[in-house]
C-alpha cells in the first residue's frame, strides 16, 4: 500500500509527496515535528504538516534566504538569525570568513535536535565557535536589543503557530531598531499565489519603515506553487545588486548550487502580477 504525505494549503489546493517510511514524528512544546524519507526528494522536515525542506533542493531556500542580504551589504560581520533551527542559514553564511559572530534565536530546541540527527549536512554548522544559539523567543528577544546587527534573517515557518507574531508590524519595527544604521533585514515572506494580502501587507510595512525595499523571489519545488518570495528591508544598500567590495570575489569555492551574482540580479526582476500586487 503506497504511503503519501498531503500539504492542504487552501482548501482546494496542496502538494502531494509519496513516502517511504515516517523516520520521526513527536510534538515538542511548540509544534509538531516530523521527518519522512520520500521517494523522490530524500529525507524532508515537515513542521505541523507543513514541508520546511527536503534532502534535494533545500540549497535553493538557504542560499537565496543567506547570500541576497549578505552580497548586498558592505560588511557583514554580526548576523541575527531568528528561526532557523535546521542551521542551514548557519551553513551558508559561514562559508563567508568576513562573517565573525551569529545569534541564532530559536524557539524549539527540538528542531535542533532533530536536525542535527537527520540533517547533519546542514545543521553541522550550529555548534561553530562563531554561533550562538539563544532558545527563546525571537520576538520577545528583538525588543531587547538596539544598533547591533549588520543583518538580520528571518527564517521563519509560515505564519501559524510559533511563527504567527513573526509576520506583524510590531515585529518588524523591532527588527529595525536592533540593526545597525546601515543594516539589511531579509525575510521569507510565502507564495505571491497563495498569500497575496500577505505579501501586500509585509512589503507596505518594509517599504514605510526602510530606506529600501524590494521583493525577489526563487523556484522552490516543494512549496506550494513552487514561486516563493522573500523580502529584503535595506537602509544603506541597494539589495539587487551584489556590493562593489565583492567584484572580485570569487564563488567557486563556496559550493553554492543556485546562488550566483547573475541570478542575484535577476531575482529581483518580478513578474507583471507580482508588480501590480504591491503596487
Amino acid at each position: 500500500m503506497e504511503a503519501w504525505f498531503f500539504e492542504n494549503q487552501t482548501g482546494n489546493f496542496g502538494i502531494k509527496i509519496r513516502i517511504k517510511s515516517v523516520l520521526y514524528h513527536e510534538n515538542s512544546d511548540f509544534q509538531e515535528i516530523t521527518v519522512y524519507d520520500t521517494y523522490e526528494f530524500g529525507k524532508m522536515l515537515v513542521l505541523d504538516n507543513a514541508v520546511m525542506f527536503t534532502d534535494s533542493n533545500e540549497f535553493i531556500y538557504h542560499e537565496m534566504l543567506s547570500f541576497i542580504p549578505i552580497f548586498a551589504h558592505a560588511k557583514p560581520e554580526n548576523i541575527l538569525i531568528i528561526g532557523g533551527g535546521d542551521g542551514g542559514i548557519i551553513r551558508e553564511c559561514l562559508k563567508n570568513n568576513f562573517v565573525k559572530h551569529i545569534d541564532l534565536v530559536e524557539i524549539d530546541n527540538e528542531v535542533i535536535k532533530v536536525s542535527k540527527k537527520f540533517f547533519p549536512q546542514i545543521a553541522y554548522q550550529i555548534d561553530n565557535e562563531k554561533v550562538s544559539v539563544k532558545l527563546e523567543d525571537g520576538i520577545k528577544y528583538l525588543k531587547t536589543v538596539n544598533n547591533m546587527y549588520d543583518v538580520i534573517i528571518i527564517d521563519s515557518t509560515d505564519p501559524v503557530g510559533p511563527a504567527e507574531g513573526l509576520f506583524t508590524e510590531d515585529f518588524y519595527y523591532s527588527a529595525y531598531n536592533a540593526l545597525k544604521d546601515d543594516g539589511i533585514f531579509a525575510a521569507q515572506t510565502e507564495s505571491p499565489f497563495f498569500n497575496k494580502k500577505l505579501i501586500k501587507d509585509i512589503n507596505q510595512i518594509i517599504d514605510n519603515l526602510y530606506k529600501i525595499s524590494m521583493m525577489y523571489y526563487a523556484m522552490i519545488p516543494v512549496y506550494p506553487s513552487g514561486l516563493w518570495s522573500f523580502t529584503v528591508g535595506s537602509k544603506k544598500y541597494q539589495p539587487n545588486k551584489i556590493n562593489e567590495v565583492y567584484k572580485d570575489i570569487d564563488l567557486s569555492s563556496l559550493n553554492l548550487k543556485y546562488y550566483s551574482p547573475e541570478v542575484h540580479g535577476a531575482s529581483f526582476i518580478l513578474p507583471k502580477f507580482i508588480k501590480e500586487l504591491l503596487n
